[in-house]
């Protein structure tokens, strides 16, 4: 049995684990029915998938915004092993572990003040479940129980589970199905400009006493379209958070740890959340890990005679000691390494690498903010045709909605780099002529 390859790639034989495994998985966000097969992949390193039959690729989106630092890195890799030694895992309720307590205070050392405490779980969409369940159980607590909606953004995206989905895009988003069986939410226009920010004020004039809080991706919507806005659409909506008494959640899931140019996306607009969401890069791309950040002043209203005031969940991995070792070891590597640095020369790079695309017809956009780069055209209906043509030219992209984009590992080098965005002027340039 051969191995089907994207095309033009030569026929190799099929690894057993692929022939025999291939048949009873699920892939996500792929109607299997008509989805050409997955590429089987041997070992990742560096910023290179190797693929079964021996070809490698540039991944040019760091496994899902994960590898930062490369894949196999060695001290990520040397602290896991270690600690893979001594305590894979251990419950944390009513025990704790030196990783875990290390990284939350290292954390809450990172996030400005009072973001100091921190609660730890396996899944980005699970940390923003808890966050929207830390901020409506805070007003419970206090004893406002009207305030039991959240307020997302148009083009948002927050996760794939139920409240997640509730609070992402409902018509442009990938969850429309489930419109009826999810929690109604206020999802409105960012407030871009003086007229979108006076929208955004007496909108929450007239509803805003039914909410809870206010969810946010600073900076970037990724899943929704890698949809970029300024940081003063940031610091209107904490100013207006602040007028209407509605906590902030910041998901900073996708754009936390270097992303944007900056460790947080926050800090380009200079305001503190009451809630922050981290996952994907927290653990350089190792192993499952997320965060949930709240404020001193949210904490404390968990706080209480009353057992019923706890915040009552807890996951089965939570504060996982393996995951929160090599957590512990990517912060190291931002500490002793020029990751934002290397944000910045990456985004130097995309612009002026991108730019062509710019004049092709079909081409709606071109856009980069850090280490973030986005081609956005005006028809996607040869998807797979997209796909097939950048593994040919021995890169890993994966278009979605309107856009090509990439988001490589804040290491990636100048050679690694300029083959992705090389390729990716080829194939849309191919994809443009023949469109």
């Amino acid at each position: 049995m051969a191995c089907r390859s994207a095309a033009g790639a030569p026929a190799v034989p099929t690894p057993d684990w692929f022939a025999e495994g291939e048949r009873h998985i699920w892939l996500p966000y792929t109607q299997m029915a008509t989805a050409p097969p997955p590429l089987p992949v041997a070992a990742t390193e560096g910023t290179r998938i190797v693929l079964a039959d021996g070809r490698e690729l540039v991944d040019g989106i760091a496994s899902w915004w994960t590898a930062c630092h490369g894949y196999n890195h060695p001290h990520i890799r040397a602290a896991v092993a270690d600690q893979l030694a001594r305590m894979p895992h251990v419950m944390f309720g009513g025990l704790v572990n030196e990783p875990a307590l290390r990284l939350a205070r290292r954390l809450a050392g990172l996030l400005p003040d009072p973001l100091n405490r921190v609660f730890f779980s396996e899944s980005g969409s699970v940390a923003v479940e808890i966050a929207l369940k830390m901020a409506l159980q805070y007003r419970l607590n206090q004893g406002e129980r009207g305030r039991h909606r959240f307020v997302s953004f148009q083009g948002a995206y927050h996760g794939d589970t139920f409240a997640a989905m509730s609070v992402c895009d409902p018509e442009e988003g990938m969850h429309s199905l489930f419109a009826g069986a999810l929690p109604e939410q206020h999802v409105v226009p960012l407030p871009r400009g003086e007229a979108g920010i006076a929208a955004f004020n007496a909108f929450l004039d007239a509803e805003g006493d039914s909410a809870a809080a206010v969810i946010i991706e600073p900076l970037v919507q990724g899943a929704g379209g890698m949809r970029f806005h300024e940081p003063e659409t940031l610091q209107a909506v904490r100013t207006a958070c602040d007028r209407h008494g509605l906590l902030l959640i910041a998901d900073e899931i996708m754009t936390g740890f270097g992303r944007t140019g900056t460790l947080f996306a926050c800090e380009q607009a200079g305001i503190v959340p009451d809630i922050v969401t981290l996952s994907k890069a927290l653990t350089g791309g190792t192993m499952a890990l997320a965060a949930t950040v709240a404020s001193d002043r949210v904490f404390e209203a968990f706080l209480s005679e009353r057992a019923d005031d706890a915040l009552m969940h807890g996951p089965t991995f939570m504060a996982n000691p393996l995951a929160c070792a090599a957590a512990n070891a990517s912060l190291d590597l931002f500490e002793r390494e020029p990751r934002l640095a290397q944000a910045r020369a990456i985004e130097r790079h995309l612009e002026a690498a991108l730019e062509p695309a710019r004049a092709l017809p079909g081409v709606v956009d071109v856009r980069s903010r850090g280490a973030i780069g986005v081609i956005q055209l005006d028809d996607m209906s040869r998807i797979d045709w997209l796909k097939a043509r950048f593994v040919d030219a021995g890169v890993w992209v994966r278009p979605f909605a309107d856009i090509v984009y990439v988001t490589p590992a804040l290491t990636i080098d100048e050679v690694d780099l300029t083959r992705l965005t090389d390729a990716l002027i080829d194939v849309v340039t191919a994809w443009s002529r023949e469109r």
